[in-house]
C-alpha cells in the first residue's frame, strides 16, 4: 500500500470539478456518442468516476444506501469482483439514467463524500479515496482522448474548443536538434520508492542491469515521420513485425491517425480543429507497430522502459524546466509542442512514449487487495508499456515511474515515441 495522505475537500473538489469543466464545451449529442468499441461516451465517464466513490468508498460506511443498485451493472468498468457489467462497446446505448440523472448522481455523491471528508476517515478509506482521485484523473485524460476520436472521425471535424488567442505557430519554439544522451552500462534502480502516491504496478523499486545505450534528446517529429512516409515506410514489409504489417494491409494505414493529404499538403485533426502538420511538433497517435517500424527505418530501436526511466530521472536531475514548460503550453493547446533548447526534452507531459517492454509485473510486486487489485494486474497480457504522460494528462499526474499500457495496435491515444540505440 502507498503512504497514506489524508484527502482534503479542496483536493476532492478540484479533481471532481475538472471533469465537469472538461465536459462543458461539448453539446449534449457529443456527450452521448461512442465512435468505436474502445471509446466511452463522456456521459459514461462522468457516471463511472462517480460510481467509484459510491461503490468503493461510501459503501464501506455505516448507513449506506445506493442511489440505484443498477449502477453496479451500468457503470462498472472491469471489476469482476463487483459482478457483471454492461458491455463496453454498447455504452452509448445507456439512455437511462439520462444525462440529467447523471449530473444529479454526481451532485448527490459529491455531497455525501464531502460530509464524509469533513468527519474524517481512517487510513484505509483515505487510501481508497486517493486511488479514486487518481482514477478520475485518468478518466479526465480519457475524456479528451475519446472525444477527440468522436469529433475527429466525424464528417464535421468540429473543434472541441477554440485555440488560444496566441496561435501555436506564433509561440512555438523552433525544432530542436536530433541529439543523443549516452548512458554507461551498469546497475540502476527503477520503480517507485514508496514515497507519495503510486499505482501498485509502479513498484517496488528494484535493480536492473542495462547495457550501454543512448537515447534521443526528443521524441520523433512529424517532419521525420513525413520522411518515413515519403520513403515508402508504410509500404515496406521488412520494417514491420508480422502482426503490424497485417494491420497496415487490413486497415490501409498510410499515415498516423487523424492525418490527411500527402506530399507537402498534410493536415491533421486536433481538438482545436483541422490544422497543418507542423514538421517540428512531436508525431502523435502512433501505434506501437508504427513506432517500431519507424525506429527500424531510422536504424535505431525503441528504448526499454528501464532505459526510459533512467533517462527521465537524469533529465529531472538536470533541472529539466523546459519539459514542464512544454507540457504547460501543450496542455493549453491540447496538442504536443515542439522541443526547444538542449538536453533531454519532452520526457513528461508531451506524448505518451512507446517502449520496447511488454507490460509485466516487477520482481516482488503485489497487487492491491480486493477488487482494486484488478486495477492493473489483470491486464498484464498482450500489452506494451508507455511512459511519460501527454499534453492530455492532468497537471501533477505524471511521474518518472508511471506505467501506462495498451495493445500494440492502439492509435487513438496521444502516443508517440523516442529512439534509442546501443553504444
Amino acid at each position: 500500500m502507498v503512504a497514506v495522505v489524508q484527502p482534503t475537500i479542496e483536493r476532492f473538489r478540484e479533481v471532481r470539478g475538472r471533469s465537469v469543466a472538461l465536459a462543458a464545451p461539448l453539446a449534449v449529442d457529443d456527450l452521448l456518442a461512442q465512435s468505436m468499441d474502445d471509446v466511452s461516451p463522456t456521459k459514461w465517464h462522468l457516471a463511472h468516476t462517480t460510481w467509484y466513490f459510491e461503490r468503493f468508498v461510501l459503501a464501506r460506511t455505516d448507513g449506506f444506501a445506493p442511489v440505484d443498485p443498477r449502477h453496479d451493472f451500468l457503470f462498472n468498468s472491469y471489476y469482476d469482483a463487483v459482478g457483471p457489467r454492461h458491455p463496453r462497446p454498447r455504452r452509448s446505448l445507456i439512455t437511462r439514467p439520462t444525462l440529467d440523472d447523471v449530473w444529479a448522481y454526481r451532485r448527490a455523491i459529491d455531497a455525501a463524500m464531502e460530509r464524509l471528508l469533513e468527519a474524517g476517515v481512517d487510513d484505509e478509506l483515505a487510501f481508497v479515496i486517493e486511488v479514486g482521485l487518481a482514477h478520475e484523473e485518468q478518466h479526465q485524460e480519457l475524456i479528451l482522448t475519446d472525444i477527440k476520436h468522436v469529433l475527429g472521425t466525424s464528417l464535421f471535424q468540429a473543434a472541441y474548443r477554440p485555440a488560444p488567442a496566441e496561435s501555436a505557430a506564433a509561440s512555438a519554439p523552433g525544432p530542436a536538434p536530433a541529439g543523443w544522451r549516452a548512458f554507461a552500462e551498469g546497475i540502476h534502480e527503477i520503480g517507485h520508492d514508496g514515497r507519495g502516491f503510486a499505482f501498485d504496478n509502479e513498484g517496488p523499486r528494484h535493480r536492473v542491469f542495462l547495457e550501454a545505450f543512448e537515447i534521443a534528446a526528443r521524441t520523433i517529429t512529424c517532419g521525420e515521420l513525413c520522411e518515413f512516409i515519403a520513403d515508402g515506410g508504410y509500404e515496406t514489409p521488412s520494417l514491420w513485425v508480422a502482426e503490424g504489417w497485417a494491420r497496415v494491409q487490413a486497415e490501409g494505414w498510410g499515415a498516423p491517425l487523424y492525418w490527411e493529404g500527402g506530399g507537402d499538403e498534410r493536415w491533421l485533426y486536433t481538438l482545436h480543429g483541422r490544422q497543418e502538420v507542423d514538421p517540428a511538433a512531436p508525431a502523435c497517435h502512433l501505434s506501437w507497430f508504427e513506432a517500431d517500424a519507424f525506429a527500424r527505418w531510422a536504424g535505431a530501436r525503441l528504448p526499454s522502459e528501464a532505459e526510459w526511466e533512467v533517462a527521465c530521472a537524469a533529465a529531472l536531475a538536470d533541472g529539466d524546466a523546459a519539459t514542464r514548460a512544454i507540457h504547460d503550453a501543450g496542455a493549453a493547446l491540447l496538442h504536443p509542442r515542439p522541443a526547444g533548447g538542449g538536453g533531454l526534452q519532452q520526457m513528461l507531459g508531451s506524448v505518451w512514449e512507446w517502449s520496447a517492454s511488454p507490460y509485466v509485473a516487477y520482481p516482488r510486486s503485489r497487487p492491491w487487495a480486493g477488487a482494486l487489485g484488478e486495477y492493473n494486474g489483470k491486464f498484464m497480457s498482450s500489452q506494451v508499456v508507455l511512459r511519460g504522460g501527454s499534453c492530455f494528462t492532468p497537471p501533477g499526474h505524471t511521474r518518472p515511474t508511471y506505467r501506462n499500457f495498451f495493445p500494440p495496435a492502439t492509435r487513438w491515444q496521444m502516443s508517440g515515441a523516442r529512439l534509442a540505440r546501443w553504444i
